[in-house]
């Protein structure tokens, strides 16, 4: 394995009741609570409720932040860090999946920090010499995985760019996450946010190295986990063994540790970011049109990860096939997965149009960690075969 630092340190209390039973206590430092979440479900299903009962007993103050997007924009992002500094907060309470996660962690570091954070974190890498405002999440939506890291994926608006950072700094204090408050999530939320956590550990798992290591054993073991018990969830939303695995799955695909000794992709992200940023389109339907057709751009430069995921993951049997025709036949188990599910498998299903498809391509990043470095006309060639 390559060389790495770990590090995380989000507390995570997991399992049905760790909100009753633990938020009071978390939140005990705190006077007053910036309380941000999305555009009002946690109200439909009881979850706010709970919450603020929590927070009231203890006499908290508390300020609401709501109204947090999919796709979270510097913007949204400027109008919490304002309410934070006005009203003094002493800690932010994110109750939603990762764009009320990600949009909150970019709250906290701007309401302790003066500049632009868009030009001085986000354009660029930068360095977080302060301590950003405590932040705590409890967690509704299986998906991102972004209660146990740093990283946050924001929508510049104006310059249309949609890009994401990894800052330790900004990894929540805790996590709470009870399973239960998956289930009213939305079938179609539910599956595309399932497809991003596949999508995290394929992104991850293609990549260098490619000798035994135990990163990929473990991913190898989690997708495996994704999709079996995404076909139970379709199969019974309520089924509470399905939910809690899948939520740890989102979890363990990005709280740094299957990275260890990995140089990760993510090329895929990069596309569907700037896809995003041009369209507002669902980040894990994005992933799944794109997903298939970019692996059959790279496979023959990851020829033996590409043999290993059809075998180890697909269980396809060789059964006289040579390794390009296994590697081909684990892409098309994928497709065929992303069609059983029921996500889209064409751009212009996600409102993309033709015209778009170029400018979308010169703006996305390029991997240094990818089998196969892209370059913008590649990229198009993509975004073309997967239009319609």
């Amino acid at each position: 394995m390559n060389n790495f630092i770990f590090q995380n340190a989000t507390k995570v209390y997991f399992g049905k009741g760790c909100v009753k039973e633990y938020l009071s206590c978390l939140t005990k430092s705190a006077n007053k609570i910036l309380l941000a979440y999305g555009g009002g479900s946690i109200k439909r299903n009881g979850i706010y409720d709970e919450v603020i009962g929590i927070l009231k007993e203890t006499n908290k103050t508390i300020i609401e932040f709501s109204g947090i997007m999919a796709n979270p924009t510097y913007a949204k992002v400027q109008e919490g860090a304002k309410l934070a500094k006005e009203n003094n907060v002493d800690m932010i309470l994110a109750i939603g999946g990762g764009s009320v996660m990600d949009c909150s962690k970019a709250v906290s570091l701007s309401a302790r920090y003066e500049g632009d954070i868009w030009d001085d974190f986000w354009a660029r890498p930068g360095i977080i010499d302060f301590e950003p405002l405590p932040l705590g999440v409890i967690v509704t939506v299986a998906g991102t995985g972004s209660e146990c890291n740093g990283g946050a994926v924001i929508t510049n608006e104006v310059k249309k760019i949609k890009t994401g950072r990894d800052y330790p700094k900004l990894n929540p204090c805790f996590a709470l996450m009870d399973p239960t408050y998956t289930y009213s999530v939305p079938a179609k939320q539910m599956i595309s946010g399932s497809f991003d956590i596949l999508s995290h550990i394929m992104e991850t798992y293609f990549s260098e190295p490619n000798e035994d290591n135990v990163s990929d054993d473990i991913m190898e073991a989690l997708m495996r986990s994704v999709i079996r018990n995404l076909r139970s969830a379709i199969h019974n939303p309520k089924d509470y063994t399905a939910r809690s695995n899948l939520m740890w799955d989102s979890t363990m695909a990005e709280n740094r540790i299957i990275k260890m000794g990995k140089k990760c992709d993510f090329e895929c992200h990069n596309m569907e970011h700037q896809l995003g940023a041009y369209t507002d389109c669902n980040h894990g339907c994005g992933l799944a049109v794109l997903h298939p057709v970019y692996y059959r751009h790279i496979y023959k430069a990851g020829l033996p990860k590409f043999v290993r995921f059809a075998e180890k993951v697909w269980d396809i049997a060789r059964e006289g096939r040579n390794d390009e025709e296994l590697a081909l036949a684990g892409i098309d188990a994928l497709a065929d997965f992303i069609r059983e599910i029921g996500l889209p498998t064409t751009l212009k299903e996600l409102g993309a149009t033709r015209e778009q498809l170029k400018e979308i391509a010169d703006s996305c990043g390029i991997s240094m960690g990818s089998y196969k470095q892209m370059t913008p006309q590649e990229i198009l060639d993509i975004f073309e075969e997967c239009y319609e």
